[in-house]
């Protein structure tokens, strides 16, 4: 996933979501950090990413995707490619 070219807007605004349903602090945040290992996600804050995702840019993410969604470089590249960005 590492070949991704960010749009920095559309990753901020990812990043702000994340930071909500986490509630960390902005430094707390990386790209690759681990939501569950690291910031002690469960599966319903997953959930809550992936439907605040889904209503901020009015797509629908298969829920198979949700296991996947591990840090906010997954959520972005995911979402890419459901909303179209990576085309």
């Amino acid at each position: 996933m590492s070949t991704i070219t960010y749009n920095e807007e559309r990753l901020e605004e990812l990043r702000e979501i994340a930071l909500d349903v986490l509630e960390l602090d902005d430094d707390e945040l990386t790209l690759t950090s681990n939501f569950k290992e690291e910031h002690g996600a469960d599966s319903l804050r997953a959930i809550e990413i992936l439907a605040r995702v889904e209503k901020q840019y009015k797509i629908d993410i298969d829920q198979s995707e949700l296991e996947k969604m591990v840090n906010l470089e997954a959520v972005y590249a995911i979402v890419a490619r459901y909303a179209g960005w990576d085309q």
